[in-house]
C-alpha cells in the first residue's frame, strides 16, 4: 500500500491556505506519496466515513493562488474519547499536516500521542495561520494571510476614506483582531486615518466605551478646528476582549447572551455598536455630526493571496517536507527572516497555564509611537479652540485619556 500524508484545516479561513495545500501536494506527490485532504478538520478525520479529497498534480496546480480553502474547515475540538485509528491505518498515513491556530496544533499533538500509543507511526507537523498576526513567531515574522488581509483592508479603507472626503461624513470602521490590534493598526496607518484605537494603547488604563468614544470625538473636534469636516475612525474589535464584562453589559447595547450569561459578541457588528455610542454622545454634546458604520471582517479571510503570502506559504509547505525528511515531528513549521526553516514547539510559546499568549502590537516601538503621535486629536494647545465645541476639552485629550502624560 502506498504511504500517504493527510491534510486537515481548523479554525477560520486565511488567505494562503490553498497555497500551503497545493505546495504540500506537489512536493509529496513528487516523492511517491498519496496526498489526502480531509474535509471538516478533526470532525472529518475522526468520523466513520471521512469525506476525502485525493490530490493529483492538476488539482494541486489549479488551487495554489486561490483564496479560501479547498478543504472544508471546522472548529470541532475532539475529546480524547473521540480519537480513533481507522483512517490512519486504512490509508497508511505517515504524516498528519494540520493548518490552523494553536488550538488545532495542541489537539493534533494529543491525537499524535494517541496514535503512538496504538503503535502507529504517524508524524505531525503544524502550519500556523491567522490574519490576526498574533502568534509569537520568531523575529516578529508575520503569520501567513495577515499581509493579504491587510492589503484587502487597505483597499476597502481607502474607498471608505474617499467617501468620507466626497460626502463630508465621518465613518466608524471596525476591523478584525480578536486579541491584538495588528490588522487595525496596519490598515489605519496605511490609509492615513485621522484616528485609530487598538487595545494595546490602553497599557496604562482600563478600556471603557466612554474612553473610546471620547477619543473619536477628540479627532472629530481637532479636525473641525483645522477646517476638516470628514474623517475615518478605526477601532480594533479586540478592545472588547480587554474590557470588563460589566462594561459591555452596561453599555446600553441589547446583546444576546450564551448559556453561561456571557455576551455573544460574535452576533453583533462592532462598528454599529461604536457608531451608535458615538452618535448618542454627539447628541448629548449638541454636535450635529453624521457618522456611518463600516465593518471590515469576513471580506478579508478568503481573498486571493498577494505575492508575499504566496511566497511565504510556498516556503512553509516545502518546509514541512524538509522537517519530515529530517525525522522531525510534533512541531510547528516556521521560517525566520532569512528564509531558513525552523521547527518550533508549543511549549516554547505556552505560559504557566498552558496557554499561548497573543503577540501584541509593540506599542512602545518607534513605528507605533510615530504613527500614534501623528494622529489627529486634541492636545493641550487646542483646549481654547476646542471650547467652541465642548465645555471640558481636557476630557477629550487622547494622551490624558490613555494616562500617557
Amino acid at each position: 500500500m502506498n504511504k500517504s500524508i493527510a491534510i486537515i484545516c481548523g479554525g477560520g479561513p486565511a488567505p494562503g491556505i490553498n497555497t500551503v495545500i497545493s505546495t504540500l501536494a506537489k512536493t509529496f506527490l513528487k516523492d511517491g506519496f498519496q496526498v489526502i485532504g480531509v474535509h471538516r478538520g478533526f470532525q472529518g478525520i475522526l468520523s466513520e466515513k471521512p469525506d476525502l479529497k485525493i490530490f493529483d498534480f492538476a488539482e494541486a496546480d489549479r488551487i495554489f493562488s486561490r483564496g479560501g480553502s479547498s478543504l472544508v474547515m471546522s472548529r470541532f475540538k475532539p475529546k480524547d474519547s473521540d480519537f480513533r485509528i481507522d483512517f490512519f491505518k486504512t490509508n497508511n498515513v505517515k504524516l498528519l499536516v494540520t493548518i490552523g491556530g494553536d488550538d488545532t496544533a495542541s489537539t493534533a499533538g494529543r491525537l499524535a500521542k494517541f496514535l503512538a500509543q496504538q503503535e502507529l507511526d504517524v508524524a505531525h507537523i503544524h502550519v500556523p495561520k491567522t490574519i490576526d498576526n498574533d502568534l509569537p513567531l520568531p523575529d516578529r515574522n508575520p503569520t501567513f494571510g495577515f499581509h493579504t488581509a491587510k492589503d484587502e483592508g487597505v483597499r476597502i479603507g481607502n474607498t471608505v476614506y474617499e467617501d468620507a472626503r466626497t460626502s463630508e461624513n465621518w465613518f466608524v470602521v471596525a476591523a478584525m483582531g480578536r486579541s491584538a490590534g495588528h490588522l487595525a493598526f496596519g490598515i489605519a496607518s496605511a490609509c492615513h486615518f485621522p484616528i485609530m484605537i487598538i487595545p494595546e494603547m490602553f497599557n496604562k488604563t482600563s478600556i471603557t466605551f466612554d474612553k473610546l468614544i471620547n477619543m473619536i470625538i477628540s479627532s472629530i473636534i481637532k479636525s473641525k478646528i483645522r477646517g476638516i469636516e470628514y474623517g475615518v475612525a478605526m477601532v480594533s474589535e479586540g478592545v472588547f476582549h480587554f474590557m470588563k464584562e460589566s462594561e459591555i453589559k452596561n453599555s446600553g447595547i441589547n446583546f444576546t447572551y450564551d448559556a453561561h450569561g456571557h455576551p455573544e459578541l460574535g452576533n453583533v457588528s462592532k462598528s454599529h455598536i461604536f457608531n451608535f455610542l458615538l452618535q448618542t454622545k454627539l447628541r448629548e454634546l449638541g454636535l450635529d455630526i453624521k457618522s456611518r458604520p463600516v465593518e471590515i471582517g469576513y471580506e478579508l479571510r478568503c481573498c486571493n493571496p498577494i505575492a508575499f503570502d504566496l511566497t511565504l506559504c510556498t516556503l512553509l509547505g516545502i518546509g514541512v517536507k524538509k522537517l519530515f525528511d529530517e525525522g522531525i515531528s510534533g512541531c510547528i513549521v516556521s521560517a525566520d527572516s532569512k528564509g531558513d526553516i525552523l521547527p518550533l514547539y508549543l511549549e516554547d510559546f505556552e505560559d504557566e497555564n498552558g496557554k499561548v499568549p497573543p503577540r501584541l502590537v509593540d506599542i512602545e516601538s518607534d513605528m507605533a509611537q510615530l504613527f500614534i503621535n501623528n494622529l489627529i486629536y486634541i492636545r493641550p494647545y487646542d483646549y481654547e479652540d476646542a471650547k467652541k465645541y465642548v465645555d471640558d476639552p481636557e476630557a477629550f485629550d487622547v494622551k490624558k485619556i490613555l494616562n500617557w502624560n
